[in-house]
Order: structure tokens, then sequence, then C-alpha cells
């Protein structure tokens, strides 16, 4: 797969040892936020309902970055006990919580509303939608127990904030997780705790096929999609010191597509 753009060299933020759980964090989005936490100080668990995957990445990361900061938890995010068991794993493996990132997500059906089925909308929300709840809650009830404040950011889309009208399931659930992280980044931040989204357009992944990439670049008024890395730098900015005043605020990453 070849790059969008080039890896340049970034301007360093230290998460200074704070414990970070990233939903989806064995693939795309997730994992280049994982490996963004790592440079950058933090300890991370992975959370992901591919064990097998998981394992392989999460070998690659201590081979890297040692076993001292990095562990994997398998997690089904729509699954109540589950979410809850992985913020238990996290504060049990590394002392505390102090960031979620809640990137698990899936696309669904192309559907327009009118051919939509029940089990499709219903596969989408629960992963997009309930998920994030989920792992808002527990990380929100794991920060107010610590009494030290905490932050989360929730992958949106820039799906979220402009429909797209063949998937009404994912752009439901999108932007969904826009005004649930709003409700919940003002709910408790005179507690120190901060929730926001990002707005991703369309990243280049092996999801993404290649003979549609071109089609996906001729959207962004940049005429290139995003790579990962991209996404996860403003992730780990949003989880450090220097955005402690910013919180409810869903921020477009999009090469434009939503300012035209």
């Amino acid at each position: 797969m070849q790059s969008e753009v080039e890896l340049i060299k970034r301007v360093h933020i230290n998460l200074n040892g704070r414990v970070g759980l990233v939903t989806g964090g064995a693939s795309g989005l997730g994992k280049a936020t994982v490996r963004r936490f790592l440079q950058s100080n933090a300890k991370v668990v992975i959370c992901d309902y591919n064990e097998k995957i998981s394992q392989e990445v999460l070998q690659e990361l201590i081979g890297e970055f040692g076993p001292d900061n990095v562990d994997f938890i398998k997690t089904d995010v729509s699954d109540d006990a589950s979410m809850k068991a992985a913020v238990d794993f996290a504060v049990e493996r590394f002392g505390s919580l102090d960031i979620l990132v809640a990137s698990a997500g899936i696309g669904g059906a192309n559907n327009a509303i009118a051919d939509e089925t029940i089990d499709n909308w219903n596969r989408v929300n629960a992963v997009d939608y309930t998920g994030v709840m989920l792992s808002n809650k527990y990380a929100i009830m794991q920060f107010r127990k610590q009494g030290n404040g905490g932050v989360i950011v929730n992958l949106a889309s820039m799906f979220g904030l402009v429909a797209v009208p063949t998937n009404v399931a994912y752009s439901a659930a999108k932007g969904g997780v826009i005004n649930l992280t709003k409700a919940a980044g003002t709910a408790y931040a005179d507690e120190g705790i901060r929730v926001n989204c990002v707005c991703p357009g369309v990243v280049n992944t092996p999801l993404v096929p290649e003979d549609q990439k071109q089609a996906y670049r001729n959207l962004h008024p940049m005429h290139r999609i995003a790579e990962a890395h991209e996404i996860a730098s403003i992730i780990t900015f949003l989880c450090s010191d220097d955005a402690r005043f910013i919180t409810g605020a869903a921020i477009p990453v999009d090469g434009g597509y939503t300012g035209v």
C-alpha cells in the first residue's frame, strides 16, 4: 500500500506515563494511535475483538517498546460486561486509567434508508454508537473514582458532520457520537474530565480498496486521503496538556471535505 504523504518528523508530545485504553487498537486508526501513544511516553491497553491479530500486534509492540508499557484484552465494545472488564484490566495492569480512545467501529452495509435492514442497523449502531457510550461510561466512572480528571477522544467521521445518503446506519451512528461527545464533554468539565471527538475523512488503510482510492481522493479538496498517523497525531494532541481547554469539540480532520 503506497503512502499518500511522507511521514515527517513531528513535534514531540509527552503523555507523562499516563495510561491509555484504545478500543479497536489492533488495526487502522486504533493501531496508529497505540503506536503514537507509546512514542509519547504512555502505557497502553489494546482493546480489540480480533484476538489473533491483536496478539501479533502486541508482540510487535512489545519488541519495540517493552513488555511493561503495552498489553491487550479481548473486548466486545457493544457488551456492557466486556467493556467494564477492559477498564478494570487497565487499572489492574497499570494502576490507573487516564485516557480513553474509542476507535472501534464498523462500516456496515451501504444501504439508503429505504433499503436498510434492522439487522444491519442494529449491528452498526451496537459497535459504532453503543460501544462508544459504554466505553465512555466506564472510563468516566473510573476517572471520577480516581478524582484527578481524565481525557476521552471518540472517533466520529466527516460523515457524522454531513450525511452519507447511501449508508444511513453509519452516518446516523457517527452523528450520534458527535452529540454524545458534546454531552459527555460538558457534563463533567468542572471535574477535569475532557471529552472530544475527531471526524476523519477517508483514511488510507487496507480496508479501502485500491481501485476506489482515486474516487475518494477526488472527494477531498486536498485531492488525497489521510494517513492513519495524521489522525493519530491529532488524537494524541487532544489527550495532552496542550489541549486542556478543549472539551465537547468535534474536530474535522478531512482535508477540507466538510468545509465546502
